[in-house]
């Protein structure tokens, strides 16, 4: 939408995606889990830093992503 401010939700570590329980649309409240991310055989969290909606969704379960990588993209 023009006008409005998106953030990105950026990977911290290199790591495995093991689930994605949002989807384009969806709302999220800071806190919230966006992403589900394996490395070193333990599971991490990944939580939305602010509220919104999502708007994009960049990966899928079983990517392997790098650090600094956009993983959701949120409006708000």
């Amino acid at each position: 939408m023009p006008g409005t401010p998106n953030s990105e939700v950026l990977a911290e570590m290199v790591a495995s995606v093991l689930s994605v329980p949002v989807s384009a649309g969806d709302s999220v409240a800071v806190g919230d889990t966006v992403m589900l991310l394996e490395s070193m055989k333990m599971e991490i969290p990944v939580l939305a830093d602010t509220a919104g909606t999502v708007v994009e969704v960049r990966v899928v379960p079983g990517d392997v992503i790098q650090e600094g990588d956009v993983l959701v993209v949120l409006s708000h």
